[in-house]
């Protein structure tokens, strides 16, 4: 059975849960019902083509298609509506966000997410504990609400982990931060994948002409859709942050490649002198000035040590002796 749970919403007892047959009856007549299904499910798509062949094929389709984007349309007097939720599964990354399709209709609530969704669940917490929503718009609102209260949540501790990624790059600490960089980049990429078009989402419901969204749902929505505004361009910012930290961390990578460098070419050219000397003084060959002297190897030590401290003194005097970018 698809069904994960269902609620009648207004009948006698509001908020009672519902088995199969119940929630089948509940969602063909008057009474306001939601039922949400589990879209892993391999019968979910044959029970919704069997039980809710009175919906708009289109929104049939919807329901149970594999790969969705956040997006309204309006089928004749429903709403179908996909959005999406943090995904807080375990093993999983919350940015890997989560689908959840909805059909909105004047007396039934259909949902069907293929994880678990927390702002589901709370919901259905809150109808247990006797919180039931009045109608259809109020579901709404109290799930796009969770949804995007999530979403903050996430975009907060993303903030606070670019807040001391900065703090690392900047003291130049060590252990893994360009991974940790590229890391905190691809989540904001990959969430703004899914939030901005569900900002779309959100705005095209602030205009959707359907009478069980009242002005005062519309207004939410529309105040929803200006956070998630907010959210949006708060990842734009992130993104930008952390794109001048993974440059700061390659301009970091080259001064130190850099300062290597100069320092094997001073040590190059001190020493290159000293070992052609070296080398020429120790050819096996007749004639070689000093072979009868017993001093003549002292001697040859002193004049390369003079030699060596000439040179220290004209680096020292051409400032060679500096590390790159050091000043006075």
């Amino acid at each position: 059975m698809p069904i994960l749970h269902a609620h009648d919403l207004n009948g006698p007892h509001p908020g009672k849960p519902l088995d199969e047959p119940q929630a089948i009856e509940a969602l063909r007549d008057d009474s306001l019902a939601w039922v949400h299904l589990d879209g892993t499910n391999h019968v979910a798509p044959e029970w919704i083509a069997t039980h809710l062949d009175y919906l708009d094929p289109q929104a049939i389709e919807a329901l149970t298609e594999e790969e969705t984007r956040p997006r309204v349309t309006i089928l004749g007097h429903g709403i179908l509506i996909i959005l999406r939720g943090m995904n807080f599964n375990e093993g999983e990354d919350p940015e890997d966000m989560v689908s959840v399709r909805v059909w909105l209709d004047d007396h039934r609530i259909v949902t069907i997410a293929r994880r678990h969704v927390r702002a589901i669940e709370d919901l259905r917490s809150d109808i247990r504990h006797g919180d039931v929503p009045a109608d259809t718009a109020v579901f709404l609102s109290r799930l796009v609400e969770r949804l995007n209260m999530r979403i903050a949540d996430f975009l907060r501790d993303l903030d606070d982990l670019a807040d001391d990624l900065e703090t690392d790059v900047f003291a130049e600490k060590s252990g893994g931060l360009r991974k940790r960089v590229v890391d905190a980049r691809l989540q904001v990429i990959t969430a703004r994948r899914y939030i901005a078009p569900q900002r779309d989402a959100l705005a095209d419901l602030t205009r959707a002409k359907v009478a069980f969204l009242s002005q005062a749902t519309q207004r939410d929505m529309h105040e929803e859709q200006v956070g998630l505004t907010r959210i949006v361009e708060g990842l734009d910012e992130l993104r930008d942050r952390l794109t001048v930290l993974r440059e700061e961390l390659s301009g970091q990578t080259s001064d130190r490649l850099n300062g290597n460098m100069y320092v094997i070419s001073v040590l190059s050219a001190v020493f290159l002198p000293l070992s052609f000397l070296t080398g020429l003084f120790g050819v096996n060959v007749g004639g070689m000035p000093g072979v009868a002297d017993g001093q003549a190897f002292l001697w040859l030590c002193l004049w390369m040590g003079g030699l060596f401290a000439v040179q220290m003194a004209l680096l020292a005097a051409m400032r060679w002796l500096r590390r790159p970018g050091k000043s006075d």
